[in-house]
């Protein structure tokens, strides 16, 4: 299940919780027994080899559990640049030097499946009290608070502490598995958004080997992909080196976007690129043409492809300046 982006609701018919800044996955824990997966079902658990005993926490129960596989920074924030590293990472060797450095933790927030019981069809108050009494305190695995009305309060706190953002769900909601749903929504605190890369410009000066601003794109709901504007700021030299050799490697001679993107003669000439690496950029705000203003680059998204991407994330800025 997954939510839409919207505004703060009000009332006490919600409840709210931080939003974590991870990587989404389910977790099934039988017996002594610890499976990860990734939203595309793929079996995630040998990355993260420092939550294979998080199954004591459910006493040996069998059940299914949603949440986000997180790392921290120094000062106990949630990073996703720290976890950027552990999500490719196969090798036994490099997985077990990652967890030492860079630890990860399983945050539970819904239980879907409790000892050959559905539990998508209760409402979000029983589905949270069954996952509070299943799972004991244990290292690697936290079911964090939420709270019953009070989101503005909530966001405010997020907003001061630096954290993404929060997430309202509907007291008496069920849980809808594979949908997006109004009765969760998500408010970010800063204006961030994953886009796919369809082509970059050439650079100039410095970075006359590498690129100068790589150009975003996301697709509509009849699949055409739409310009969101370039991303020219926030690469350190390694990291143009890394994408440069990636997008030279997905360079096509067709324009992917839907219509061409009118660049200016100072932005260098654009090539084209398979749209399929995604990237989180942050940015100000939305232009009514429907770019996004002052651009910087924060990560790659290794996790997530192209089609994982929903139109809704953006169709209210689009509905300003596109058709």
């Amino acid at each position: 299940m997954k939510a839409v982006p919207g505004e703060l609701p009000r009332g006490d018919d919600w409840a709210f919780e931080i939003k974590w800044d991870g990587m989404r996955c389910l977790l099934e824990v039988e017996g002594d027994r610890t499976v990860l997966r990734s939203a595309k079902r793929a079996d995630i658990t040998a990355r993260f080899p420092e939550l294979a005993g998080i199954a004591g926490a459910a006493g040996g129960r069998h059940a299914l559990i949603d949440g986000e596989i997180v790392c921290f920074d120094p000062t106990g924030k949630p990073s996703f640049a720290a976890l950027q590293p552990r999500i490719p990472a196969r090798e036994p060797q490099a997985t077990a030097r990652l967890a030492a450095t860079s630890p990860a933790a399983f945050i539970a927030f819904d239980l879907l499946w409790l000892d050959g019981v559905d539990a998508t069809p209760l409402d979000y108050r029983k589905r949270r009290r069954l996952l509070r009494d299943l799972l004991s305190p244990l290292p690697g695995i936290q079911v964090p608070d939420h709270r019953i009305g009070g989101g503005a309060d909530l966001f405010a706190a997020s907003r001061a502490q630096g954290l993404e953002g929060i997430v309202a769900k509907r007291l008496g909601s069920r849980y809808e598995p594979g949908r997006r749903s109004a009765s969760w929504r998500k408010v970010k605190v800063r204006r961030d958004q994953e886009f796919v890369v369809g082509g970059f410009t050439t650079g100039s000066g410095a970075r006359a080997a590498t690129f100068g601003a790589l150009l975003l794109g996301r697709h509509d709901r009849a699949n055409r992909f739409r310009f969101c504007g370039a991303v020219g700021s926030g690469f350190d030299d390694a990291l143009l080196d890394t994408l440069t050799a990636g997008l030279r490697s997905a360079e096509t001679a067709e324009c992917p976007f839907v219509p061409e993107p009118q660049l200016g003669a100072a932005s260098g000439r654009p090539r084209w690129v398979a749209p399929e690496l995604v990237v989180r950029v942050s940015f100000a705000e939305w232009t009514p043409e429907g770019r996004i203003r002052h651009p910087t680059f924060e990560v790659e998204r290794p996790d997530l492809t192209a089609a994982d991407l929903d139109p809704a994330d953006v169709e209210q800025e689009w509905s300003t300046g596109l058709t």
